[in-house]
Protein backbone atom coordinates (compact mmCIF):
# COMPACT_ATOMS: atom_id res chain seq x y z
CA UNK A 1 0.00 0.00 0.00
CA UNK A 2 1.02 3.73 -0.61
CA UNK A 3 0.23 6.93 1.23
CA UNK A 4 -0.72 10.04 0.30
CA UNK A 5 1.64 11.36 -2.26
CA UNK A 6 1.83 15.05 -3.35
CA UNK A 7 4.12 16.51 -6.33
CA UNK A 8 6.93 19.08 -5.47
CA UNK A 9 5.39 22.15 -4.40
CA UNK A 10 8.83 24.24 -5.83
CA UNK A 11 10.12 23.75 -8.93
CA UNK A 12 13.39 21.73 -8.73
CA UNK A 13 17.17 23.64 -9.30
CA UNK A 14 18.97 20.07 -10.70
CA UNK A 15 17.80 18.53 -13.75
CA UNK A 16 18.69 15.24 -12.86
CA UNK A 17 16.53 15.84 -9.73
CA UNK A 18 13.67 17.43 -12.54
CA UNK A 19 14.17 13.96 -14.66
CA UNK A 20 13.60 11.94 -11.62
CA UNK A 21 10.72 13.82 -10.27
CA UNK A 22 8.76 13.02 -13.70
CA UNK A 23 9.83 9.52 -13.91
CA UNK A 24 8.50 8.52 -10.22
CA UNK A 25 5.57 10.83 -11.21
CA UNK A 26 4.83 8.62 -13.76
CA UNK A 27 4.37 5.61 -11.32
CA UNK A 28 0.79 6.90 -10.69
CA UNK A 29 1.46 8.33 -7.04
CA UNK A 30 -1.22 7.51 -4.65
CA UNK A 31 -1.61 4.03 -6.33
CA UNK A 32 -2.35 1.42 -4.20
CA UNK A 33 -1.49 -2.05 -4.76
CA UNK A 34 -1.83 -4.24 -1.74
CA UNK A 35 1.26 -6.89 -1.73
CA UNK A 36 4.68 -7.20 -1.08
CA UNK A 37 5.72 -8.90 -5.06
CA UNK A 38 7.41 -6.13 -6.26
CA UNK A 39 9.19 -4.32 -3.44
CA UNK A 40 10.41 -7.93 -2.18
CA UNK A 41 11.83 -8.52 -5.32
CA UNK A 42 12.84 -5.43 -6.16
CA UNK A 43 15.19 -5.20 -2.88
CA UNK A 44 16.37 -9.29 -3.44
CA UNK A 45 18.05 -7.68 -6.99
CA UNK A 46 19.77 -4.45 -4.64
CA UNK A 47 21.06 -7.51 -2.11
CA UNK A 48 18.68 -6.37 0.44
CA UNK A 49 19.88 -3.30 2.02
CA UNK A 50 17.56 -3.29 4.23
CA UNK A 51 18.74 -6.16 6.11
CA UNK A 52 21.79 -4.43 6.50
CA UNK A 53 21.15 -2.27 9.78
CA UNK A 54 18.79 -2.46 12.50
CA UNK A 55 15.80 -0.59 12.50
CA UNK A 56 12.57 0.87 13.99
CA UNK A 57 9.66 0.67 12.11
CA UNK A 58 6.97 2.67 13.41
CA UNK A 59 2.68 2.40 13.12
CA UNK A 60 0.23 3.67 14.12
CA UNK A 61 -3.13 6.20 13.14
CA UNK A 62 -1.20 9.62 13.71
CA UNK A 63 1.85 10.73 15.57
CA UNK A 64 3.53 8.73 13.25
CA UNK A 65 6.16 10.94 11.58
CA UNK A 66 6.69 12.62 15.42
CA UNK A 67 7.67 9.76 16.92
CA UNK A 68 10.05 8.76 13.99
CA UNK A 69 12.04 12.17 14.18
CA UNK A 70 11.89 11.88 17.51
CA UNK A 71 13.95 8.44 17.46
CA UNK A 72 16.38 10.21 15.27
CA UNK A 73 16.96 13.26 17.38
CA UNK A 74 17.42 10.55 19.97
CA UNK A 75 20.08 8.20 17.66
CA UNK A 76 21.70 11.73 16.75
CA UNK A 77 22.27 12.68 20.42
CA UNK A 78 23.69 9.28 21.52
CA UNK A 79 26.29 9.62 18.63
CA UNK A 80 24.47 7.21 15.67
CA UNK A 81 23.40 7.62 12.70
CA UNK A 82 20.23 7.76 12.34
CA UNK A 83 18.22 7.66 8.56
CA UNK A 84 14.33 8.38 9.00
CA UNK A 85 12.07 7.85 6.34
CA UNK A 86 8.28 9.15 6.57
CA UNK A 87 5.62 10.17 4.05
CA UNK A 88 4.12 11.95 3.28
CA UNK A 89 6.09 15.44 2.44
CA UNK A 90 4.87 18.81 2.99
CA UNK A 91 6.97 20.46 0.46
CA UNK A 92 9.39 18.44 -1.40
CA UNK A 93 9.80 14.72 -2.00
CA UNK A 94 13.47 15.01 -0.42
CA UNK A 95 11.83 15.09 3.20
CA UNK A 96 10.76 11.67 2.92
CA UNK A 97 14.83 10.55 3.03
CA UNK A 98 16.59 12.23 6.00
CA UNK A 99 19.96 11.39 7.26
CA UNK A 100 20.74 13.13 11.14
CA UNK A 101 17.53 15.27 10.47
CA UNK A 102 19.09 16.90 7.20
CA UNK A 103 17.56 16.06 3.93
CA UNK A 104 18.93 13.97 0.80
CA UNK A 105 19.91 16.90 -1.41
CA UNK A 106 18.66 16.98 -4.95
CA UNK A 107 21.59 15.44 -6.53
CA UNK A 108 22.19 12.40 -4.40
CA UNK A 109 17.87 11.77 -4.45
CA UNK A 110 18.64 12.07 -8.60
CA UNK A 111 21.54 9.82 -8.62
CA UNK A 112 19.88 7.30 -5.79
CA UNK A 113 16.76 7.14 -8.06
CA UNK A 114 18.40 6.78 -11.50
CA UNK A 115 20.58 3.27 -9.80
CA UNK A 116 17.65 1.57 -8.39
CA UNK A 117 15.27 2.66 -11.41
CA UNK A 118 17.31 0.47 -13.67
CA UNK A 119 16.00 -2.56 -11.64
CA UNK A 120 12.61 -1.17 -11.00
CA UNK A 121 12.08 -1.01 -14.96
CA UNK A 122 13.95 -4.47 -15.24
CA UNK A 123 11.50 -5.61 -12.99
CA UNK A 124 8.76 -3.49 -14.80
CA UNK A 125 9.27 -5.35 -18.09
CA UNK A 126 9.45 -9.00 -16.86
CA UNK A 127 5.89 -8.38 -15.25
CA UNK A 128 4.53 -7.43 -18.88
CA UNK A 129 6.77 -10.29 -20.34
CA UNK A 130 4.91 -12.59 -18.12
CA UNK A 131 1.47 -11.39 -17.38
CA UNK A 132 1.14 -8.88 -20.09
CA UNK A 133 0.51 -4.89 -20.79
CA UNK A 134 -1.97 -4.43 -17.63
CA UNK A 135 0.19 -5.95 -15.29
CA UNK A 136 1.04 -4.17 -12.31
CA UNK A 137 4.17 -1.97 -12.14
CA UNK A 138 6.41 -0.86 -9.10
CA UNK A 139 4.71 1.67 -7.50
CA UNK A 140 6.05 5.57 -6.24
CA UNK A 141 5.72 4.50 -2.53
CA UNK A 142 7.60 1.60 -3.36
CA UNK A 143 10.39 2.89 -5.59
CA UNK A 144 10.50 5.47 -2.95
CA UNK A 145 11.14 2.67 -0.22
CA UNK A 146 13.92 0.72 -2.42
CA UNK A 147 15.76 4.09 -2.62
CA UNK A 148 15.82 4.43 1.23
CA UNK A 149 16.68 1.46 1.76
CA UNK A 150 19.72 1.48 -0.56
CA UNK A 151 20.71 4.90 0.40
CA UNK A 152 21.22 4.12 3.91
CA UNK A 153 22.94 1.27 3.40
CA UNK A 154 25.34 3.09 0.98
CA UNK A 155 26.06 5.63 3.98
CA UNK A 156 25.80 3.17 5.78
CA UNK A 157 23.45 4.20 8.37
CA UNK A 158 23.77 3.21 11.95
CA UNK A 159 19.91 2.63 12.19
CA UNK A 160 16.85 3.29 9.44
CA UNK A 161 13.67 4.44 11.29
CA UNK A 162 11.18 4.00 8.70
CA UNK A 163 7.29 6.03 9.08
CA UNK A 164 4.84 3.05 7.43
CA UNK A 165 2.82 4.68 4.35
CA UNK A 166 -0.27 3.04 5.32
CA UNK A 167 -1.11 0.09 7.82
CA UNK A 168 1.62 -2.38 8.19
CA UNK A 169 1.16 -5.90 6.92
CA UNK A 170 1.40 -4.89 2.94
CA UNK A 171 3.14 -1.93 3.19
CA UNK A 172 5.88 -1.64 1.33
CA UNK A 173 8.43 -0.99 4.18
CA UNK A 174 7.52 -4.49 6.12
CA UNK A 175 10.70 -5.62 4.62
CA UNK A 176 13.09 -3.58 7.25
CA UNK A 177 14.29 -5.70 9.88
CA UNK A 178 12.15 -4.13 12.71
CA UNK A 179 14.56 -4.80 15.86
CA UNK A 180 11.74 -2.45 17.64
CA UNK A 181 7.75 -2.02 16.51
CA UNK A 182 6.44 0.89 17.41
CA UNK A 183 2.44 1.11 17.68
CA UNK A 184 0.96 4.21 17.92
CA UNK A 185 -2.53 5.08 19.03
CA UNK A 186 -5.06 3.14 16.58
CA UNK A 187 -8.58 4.47 15.58
CA UNK A 188 -10.37 4.54 12.22
CA UNK A 189 -8.64 6.47 9.54
CA UNK A 190 -7.91 4.92 5.97
CA UNK A 191 -11.00 3.02 4.89
CA UNK A 192 -8.54 1.00 2.94
CA UNK A 193 -8.18 -0.33 6.33
CA UNK A 194 -10.97 -1.54 7.76
CA UNK A 195 -14.02 0.26 9.38
CA UNK A 196 -13.25 -0.33 12.98
CA UNK A 197 -10.43 0.07 15.01
CA UNK A 198 -9.64 -3.66 15.37
CA UNK A 199 -9.78 -4.21 12.40
CA UNK A 200 -7.39 -1.34 11.44
CA UNK A 201 -5.19 -3.15 14.50
CA UNK A 202 -4.81 -6.22 12.64
CA UNK A 203 -3.34 -4.42 9.74
CA UNK A 204 -0.44 -2.15 11.73
CA UNK A 205 0.34 -5.07 13.79
CA UNK A 206 1.69 -7.19 10.87
CA UNK A 207 5.08 -4.95 11.21
CA UNK A 208 5.42 -7.03 14.28
CA UNK A 209 8.70 -9.38 13.60
CA UNK A 210 9.82 -12.75 15.35
CA UNK A 211 11.82 -11.77 19.12
CA UNK A 212 11.66 -7.70 18.16
CA UNK A 213 11.00 -4.98 20.70
CA UNK A 214 7.06 -3.89 20.87
CA UNK A 215 6.54 -0.10 21.94
CA UNK A 216 2.39 0.23 22.09
CA UNK A 217 0.46 3.81 23.33
CA UNK A 218 -2.46 3.01 25.06
CA UNK A 219 -5.08 0.99 23.01
CA UNK A 220 -8.88 0.49 22.93
CA UNK A 221 -9.02 -3.10 24.94
CA UNK A 222 -10.69 -4.86 21.49
CA UNK A 223 -7.29 -3.07 20.41
CA UNK A 224 -4.91 -3.91 22.71
CA UNK A 225 -5.93 -7.57 23.16
CA UNK A 226 -4.78 -7.74 19.09
CA UNK A 227 -1.80 -5.76 19.90
CA UNK A 228 -0.81 -8.25 23.02
CA UNK A 229 -1.55 -11.66 21.13
CA UNK A 230 0.49 -10.82 17.54
CA UNK A 231 3.30 -9.58 20.18
CA UNK A 232 2.99 -13.29 21.99
CA UNK A 233 2.54 -15.55 18.53
CA UNK A 234 6.18 -13.37 17.35
CA UNK A 235 7.74 -14.28 20.63
CA UNK A 236 8.27 -10.07 21.11
CA UNK A 237 8.76 -8.52 24.26
CA UNK A 238 6.15 -5.99 24.45
CA UNK A 239 6.14 -2.64 26.40
CA UNK A 240 2.87 -0.38 26.90
CA UNK A 241 2.90 3.20 28.10
CA UNK A 242 0.91 3.62 30.98
CA UNK A 243 2.79 0.39 32.46
CA UNK A 244 6.43 0.26 31.53
CA UNK A 245 6.77 3.73 30.06
CA UNK A 246 5.18 7.00 30.66
CA UNK A 247 4.61 10.78 30.93
CA UNK A 248 4.89 11.29 34.68
CA UNK A 249 5.15 15.05 34.39
CA UNK A 250 4.64 17.76 31.91
CA UNK A 251 4.36 21.43 32.26
CA UNK A 252 3.51 24.15 29.56
CA UNK A 253 6.82 26.18 28.88
CA UNK A 254 8.14 28.46 26.71
CA UNK A 255 8.78 27.31 23.14
CA UNK A 256 7.05 23.71 24.05
CA UNK A 257 6.91 21.57 27.19
CA UNK A 258 8.84 20.59 30.49
CA UNK A 259 8.83 16.87 30.97
CA UNK A 260 9.72 13.87 32.79
CA UNK A 261 9.38 10.15 32.13
CA UNK A 262 9.72 7.36 33.05
CA UNK A 263 10.85 4.19 31.39
CA UNK A 264 11.45 0.29 33.24
CA UNK A 265 12.67 2.41 36.79
CA UNK A 266 14.38 5.17 35.36
CA UNK A 267 13.11 8.92 35.86
CA UNK A 268 14.27 11.35 33.47
CA UNK A 269 13.26 14.78 34.60
CA UNK A 270 13.61 18.82 33.26
CA UNK A 271 13.57 17.25 29.67
CA UNK A 272 12.39 19.97 27.21
CA UNK A 273 10.28 19.61 24.16
CA UNK A 274 10.04 22.37 21.92
CA UNK A 275 6.69 20.88 20.66
CA UNK A 276 3.31 21.34 22.10
CA UNK A 277 0.09 19.64 23.12
CA UNK A 278 -0.16 16.90 25.69
CA UNK A 279 0.10 14.00 22.57
CA UNK A 280 3.84 15.15 21.61
CA UNK A 281 4.73 14.53 25.17
CA UNK A 282 3.04 10.84 24.40
CA UNK A 283 5.05 10.61 21.51
CA UNK A 284 7.90 11.56 23.49
CA UNK A 285 7.50 8.79 25.65
CA UNK A 286 6.93 6.60 23.23
CA UNK A 287 10.07 7.67 21.40
CA UNK A 288 12.25 6.96 24.25
CA UNK A 289 10.74 3.55 24.80
CA UNK A 290 11.60 2.51 21.49
CA UNK A 291 15.18 4.26 21.87
CA UNK A 292 15.76 2.27 24.48
CA UNK A 293 14.41 -0.86 23.22
CA UNK A 294 16.95 -0.46 20.48
CA UNK A 295 19.68 0.63 22.52
CA UNK A 296 19.53 -1.96 25.08
CA UNK A 297 21.73 -2.27 27.85
CA UNK A 298 23.93 0.83 26.61
CA UNK A 299 21.02 2.66 27.87
CA UNK A 300 21.96 2.12 31.72
CA UNK A 301 25.32 3.92 30.61
CA UNK A 302 23.99 6.60 29.01
CA UNK A 303 23.42 9.97 31.07
CA UNK A 304 20.11 11.83 31.45
CA UNK A 305 21.71 14.42 29.11
CA UNK A 306 21.55 12.73 26.13
CA UNK A 307 17.78 12.44 26.01
CA UNK A 308 17.73 16.38 26.90
CA UNK A 309 19.64 16.66 23.85
CA UNK A 310 17.90 14.75 21.56
CA UNK A 311 14.16 15.35 22.89
CA UNK A 312 15.27 18.90 22.54
CA UNK A 313 16.54 18.80 19.39
CA UNK A 314 13.37 17.32 18.20
CA UNK A 315 11.56 19.15 14.87
CA UNK A 316 8.54 18.04 13.29
CA UNK A 317 7.17 20.31 10.52
CA UNK A 318 3.72 20.93 10.41
CA UNK A 319 2.73 20.39 13.21
CA UNK A 320 1.64 22.98 15.48
CA UNK A 321 4.46 24.31 14.18
CA UNK A 322 5.33 28.75 14.02
CA UNK A 323 6.18 30.10 10.99
CA UNK A 324 5.60 33.22 11.21
CA UNK A 325 4.73 36.06 13.62
CA UNK A 326 2.83 39.46 13.28
CA UNK A 327 -0.03 37.80 13.19
CA UNK A 328 1.40 34.68 14.58
CA UNK A 329 0.41 31.59 11.66
CA UNK A 330 0.52 28.15 13.07
CA UNK A 331 0.27 24.86 10.60
CA UNK A 332 -0.98 21.75 11.74
CA UNK A 333 -1.64 18.93 9.47
CA UNK A 334 -4.55 17.24 11.16
CA UNK A 335 -6.48 15.31 8.89
CA UNK A 336 -8.77 12.94 11.16
CA UNK A 337 -11.05 14.23 14.07
CA UNK A 338 -8.73 12.17 16.64
CA UNK A 339 -5.58 14.75 15.32
CA UNK A 340 -7.64 17.71 15.26
CA UNK A 341 -9.05 17.60 18.40
CA UNK A 342 -5.62 16.89 20.28
CA UNK A 343 -4.53 20.22 17.98
CA UNK A 344 -7.31 22.20 19.55
CA UNK A 345 -6.70 21.52 22.94
CA UNK A 346 -3.29 21.97 22.60
CA UNK A 347 -3.95 25.49 21.52
CA UNK A 348 -6.13 26.19 24.23
CA UNK A 349 -3.14 24.82 26.59
CA UNK A 350 -0.13 27.18 24.76
CA UNK A 351 -1.24 29.61 22.96
CA UNK A 352 -3.16 32.78 24.40
CA UNK A 353 -4.74 33.56 21.11
CA UNK A 354 -7.58 36.60 21.85
CA UNK A 355 -9.27 35.56 18.75
CA UNK A 356 -8.31 32.06 16.29
CA UNK A 357 -9.37 32.37 12.47
CA UNK A 358 -8.94 29.25 10.88
CA UNK A 359 -7.56 27.81 7.17
CA UNK A 360 -8.94 25.05 6.31
CA UNK A 361 -8.71 22.68 3.25
CA UNK A 362 -9.67 18.87 3.81
CA UNK A 363 -9.35 16.12 1.31
CA UNK A 364 -12.91 14.66 0.02
CA UNK A 365 -11.93 11.24 1.29
CA UNK A 366 -11.39 12.55 5.06
CA UNK A 367 -14.35 13.18 7.85
CA UNK A 368 -14.68 16.47 7.15
CA UNK A 369 -17.23 17.56 9.22
CA UNK A 370 -15.53 15.56 12.24
CA UNK A 371 -12.29 17.47 11.00
CA UNK A 372 -14.30 20.62 11.37
CA UNK A 373 -16.64 20.09 14.68
CA UNK A 374 -13.05 19.86 16.42
CA UNK A 375 -12.81 23.31 15.95
CA UNK A 376 -16.08 24.21 16.48
CA UNK A 377 -15.22 26.07 19.99
CA UNK A 378 -12.01 27.51 19.60
CA UNK A 379 -12.05 29.14 16.00
CA UNK A 380 -13.71 32.89 15.87
CA UNK A 381 -13.58 33.03 11.93
CA UNK A 382 -13.61 30.40 9.52
CA UNK A 383 -11.76 30.59 5.69
CA UNK A 384 -12.02 27.44 3.59
CA UNK A 385 -10.01 26.85 0.88
CA UNK A 386 -9.36 24.16 -1.61
CA UNK A 387 -5.76 22.25 -2.21
CA UNK A 388 -4.28 21.43 -5.68
CA UNK A 389 -4.85 17.82 -5.71
CA UNK A 390 -7.37 15.53 -7.34
CA UNK A 391 -8.46 14.14 -3.61
CA UNK A 392 -9.30 17.43 -2.74
CA UNK A 393 -12.47 18.64 -1.39
CA UNK A 394 -14.65 21.12 -3.34
CA UNK A 395 -15.12 24.41 -1.87
CA UNK A 396 -18.90 24.08 -2.26
CA UNK A 397 -18.06 20.85 0.30
CA UNK A 398 -15.97 22.59 2.32
CA UNK A 399 -18.38 25.56 2.64
CA UNK A 400 -21.43 23.69 3.23
CA UNK A 401 -19.30 21.58 5.59
CA UNK A 402 -17.96 24.55 7.95
CA UNK A 403 -21.61 26.57 7.58
CA UNK A 404 -23.03 23.49 9.41
CA UNK A 405 -20.57 23.13 11.97
CA UNK A 406 -20.72 27.45 12.87
CA UNK A 407 -24.35 27.20 12.72
CA UNK A 408 -25.92 29.39 14.86
CA UNK A 409 -22.40 30.21 16.64
CA UNK A 410 -22.02 33.26 14.32
CA UNK A 411 -19.04 32.71 13.58
CA UNK A 412 -18.51 34.17 9.88
CA UNK A 413 -17.51 31.75 7.34
CA UNK A 414 -15.76 33.10 4.32
CA UNK A 415 -14.31 31.19 1.13
CA UNK A 416 -10.94 31.42 -0.91
CA UNK A 417 -9.97 29.84 -3.97
CA UNK A 418 -6.62 28.60 -2.69
CA UNK A 419 -4.14 28.48 -0.02
CA UNK A 420 -2.43 31.82 -0.84
CA UNK A 421 -5.44 33.79 -0.92
CA UNK A 422 -6.78 32.72 1.71
CA UNK A 423 -3.64 33.74 3.94
CA UNK A 424 -3.88 36.81 2.68
CA UNK A 425 -7.89 37.23 3.89
CA UNK A 426 -6.65 35.79 7.54
CA UNK A 427 -3.68 37.71 7.48
CA UNK A 428 -6.36 40.96 6.75
CA UNK A 429 -9.04 39.41 9.55
CA UNK A 430 -6.42 39.10 12.29
CA UNK A 431 -5.28 42.12 14.59
CA UNK A 432 -2.72 41.92 17.55
CA UNK A 433 -2.62 39.15 19.43
CA UNK A 434 -4.83 36.98 17.21
CA UNK A 435 -3.78 33.94 15.85
CA UNK A 436 -4.45 31.84 12.18
CA UNK A 437 -4.47 28.12 12.20
CA UNK A 438 -3.74 26.36 9.11
CA UNK A 439 -5.36 23.14 9.00
CA UNK A 440 -7.00 20.08 7.70
CA UNK A 441 -4.68 18.17 5.34
CA UNK A 442 -0.82 17.78 4.79
CA UNK A 443 -1.19 19.00 1.67
CA UNK A 444 -2.97 22.28 2.87
CA UNK A 445 0.34 22.68 5.42
CA UNK A 446 2.72 21.99 2.83
CA UNK A 447 0.83 25.15 0.56
CA UNK A 448 0.70 27.41 3.43
CA UNK A 449 4.80 26.42 4.75
CA UNK A 450 5.96 27.30 0.82
CA UNK A 451 4.52 30.88 1.67
CA UNK A 452 6.28 31.02 4.73
CA UNK A 453 9.52 28.82 4.45
CA UNK A 454 9.98 27.76 0.83
CA UNK A 455 12.16 24.68 0.97
CA UNK A 456 15.97 24.92 -0.90
CA UNK A 457 17.75 22.90 -1.67
CA UNK A 458 20.79 22.86 0.65
CA UNK A 459 23.64 20.94 -1.56
CA UNK A 460 24.91 17.43 -0.95
CA UNK A 461 24.98 16.17 2.83
CA UNK A 462 28.20 16.06 4.72
CA UNK A 463 26.80 13.46 7.12
CA UNK A 464 30.31 10.74 7.80
CA UNK A 465 33.83 11.17 8.95
CA UNK A 466 35.49 9.39 5.42
CA UNK A 467 37.44 7.25 8.62
CA UNK A 468 33.73 6.22 9.12
CA UNK A 469 32.93 5.52 5.69
CA UNK A 470 35.70 2.48 5.76
CA UNK A 471 33.59 0.25 8.17
CA UNK A 472 31.10 -1.68 6.25
CA UNK A 473 28.08 -2.41 9.34
CA UNK A 474 26.89 -5.76 7.47
CA UNK A 475 30.51 -6.78 6.27
CA UNK A 476 29.48 -7.49 2.56
CA UNK A 477 27.62 -4.55 1.89
CA UNK A 478 30.29 -2.11 -0.39
CA UNK A 479 31.32 -5.78 -2.06
CA UNK A 480 27.40 -5.86 -3.16
CA UNK A 481 27.51 -1.62 -4.00
CA UNK A 482 30.38 -2.61 -6.50
CA UNK A 483 28.62 -5.75 -8.09
CA UNK A 484 25.27 -3.81 -8.45
CA UNK A 485 27.55 -0.77 -10.26
CA UNK A 486 28.88 -3.44 -12.34
CA UNK A 487 25.84 -5.11 -13.17
CA UNK A 488 24.07 -1.82 -14.16
CA UNK A 489 27.00 -0.86 -16.32
CA UNK A 490 26.75 -3.97 -18.28
CA UNK A 491 23.64 -4.34 -20.80
CA UNK A 492 24.21 -8.07 -21.05
CA UNK A 493 24.13 -9.03 -17.64
CA UNK A 494 21.28 -6.48 -17.32
CA UNK A 495 19.91 -8.42 -19.85
CA UNK A 496 20.90 -12.04 -18.52
CA UNK A 497 18.94 -10.84 -15.24
CA UNK A 498 15.56 -9.92 -17.12
CA UNK A 499 15.85 -13.28 -18.69
CA UNK A 500 16.03 -14.95 -14.77
CA UNK A 501 12.67 -12.97 -13.74
CA UNK A 502 10.85 -14.15 -16.89
CA UNK A 503 11.55 -17.62 -16.38
CA UNK A 504 11.11 -17.42 -12.69
CA UNK A 505 7.23 -16.08 -13.50
CA UNK A 506 6.85 -18.55 -15.87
Amino acid sequence: MAPDTRGPSLPPTDPAFARALEALGSRGPGRMVPDLSRITRLAQMLGDPQLAYPSVHVTGTNGKGSVVRMVGALCSAAGLSAGTYTSPHLQTVRERLSLAGRHISEARFAAVHDEVAVLTDLLDQAAVEATGPDADRVTFFEQLTAMAYWWFADVPVDVGVFEVGMGGRWDATNLVRGDVAVINEIDVDHPQLGGTPVEVAREKVGIIKPGSHVVSARQHPDVADVVEATAAEHGATLWWAGRDFEVVDRRVAVGGQLLTLRVGERLLDDVLLPLFGEHQARNAALALAAFVGLTGDSFAAMDDDVVRHGLGAAAVPGRLEIVNREPTVVLDGAHNPHGAEASAAALGESFGFRELILVVACLEDKDIAGILRAFRDVASHVIVTHVDSPRAASLGHMRDAAEEVWEGTGTPVEVADDVTSALDLAEAVAGEFDGILVAGSLHTVGAARDRYLPVVDSGDEVVREPDDEDDDADGGLAAEADELSALLADDDALQEALDRLIDEDR
